[in-house]
């Protein structure tokens, strides 16, 4: 990733397949595609960028996790999701083939962020 893109733009593209040997995306670029996304926060590494979720109840989480998932198969690329306290998701995407962040973690966070602004609008953001 070389230039920063908007959310629309992400959402048009699709993950790419990661073999590795390219660089990953530099903290700086990364801290700027993120004013371009919603609650995404970049961890302190500079490897991995996360989102903090709230939902209503138990099933409405599992429902979010579970169409997170499948989104995830359609890319090929998969983040780590994390269930606590019954109903707080914390997703977390990074490149492991690039020890870091590539433009792929960024279009699956467009695609997870229009996923959850279109079937799970009420969510809360959790830090």
């Amino acid at each position: 990733m070389t230039q920063v893109a908007t959310t629309d733009e992400l959402i048009q593209r699709k993950c790419a397949a990661c073999e590795g040997g390219l660089p990953p995306c530099s903290p700086e670029l990364a801290r700027e595609q993120l004013a371009h996304l919603g609650d995404w926060k970049l961890d302190e590494s500079g490897k991995s960028i996360r989102r903090g979720l709230r939902f209503r109840n138990f099933l409405q989480a599992i429902d979010a996790l579970n169409r997170i998932a499948e989104l995830a198969e359609q890319e090929q690329h998969h983040p780590d999701l994390h269930l606590t306290s019954y109903r707080v998701l914390t997703i977390v995407l990074t490149t492991h083939a690039v020890s870091g962040l590539s433009e792929n973690d960024f279009i699956l966070a467009a695609k997870i962020d229009r996923l959850i602004g279109t079937s799970f609008a009420d969510a809360k953001p959790n830090p």
